[in-house]
C-alpha cells in the first residue's frame, strides 16, 4: 500500500497530520511508511492533481469522499468539510477507510 502526504512549504497543517497520520497506520496495522511529496510551484500543483495542502492518498486516491471530480488544483491550504464542520486535516474516519480499503474519491 502507497501511502502518500502531499504539501508545500508554507502550510503547516502536514506537520501537525504528519504524527498523527503515522498513528493512524499503525491503529490500521498497515506498515507502508508515509511518503512526503513536495509541490514546489503551480506547474506541479496541476500535474500532481492537488487539492492542497494537506492532501492524503492512498495508493494514489484522495482520501475525501466525492472529490474526484474537483479541479481546483493550486498551492493552497487545504480546507476538509469534515463531520466536525471546516478542519485543516482530514478525518480520522476517511483515513481508516481508506487504508481499510474503503476509500473515496
Amino acid at each position: 500500500m502507497k501511502v502518500e502526504l502531499l504539501y508545500f512549504d508554507g502550510c503547516p497543517n502536514h506537520e501537525v497530520l504528519l504524527p498523527h497520520l503515522r498513528e493512524l497506520l499503525e491503529q490500521a496495522h498497515v506498515t507502508s511508511a508515509v511518503e512526503l511529496v513536495n509541490v514546489p510551484d503551480d506547474v506541479a500543483a496541476q500535474r500532481e492533481r492537488f487539492l492542497g495542502s494537506p492532501t492524503v492518498r492512498i495508493d494514489g486516491k484522495d482520501i475525501e469522499p466525492g472529490v474526484g471530480q474537483r479541479t481546483d488544483f493550486g498551492l493552497k491550504c487545504r480546507l476538509y468539510r469534515t463531520p466536525d464542520g471546516l478542519a485543516g486535516v482530514p478525518s480520522d474516519t476517511w483515513v481508516l477507510g481508506a487504508l481499510r480499503g474503503h476509500g473515496s474519491a
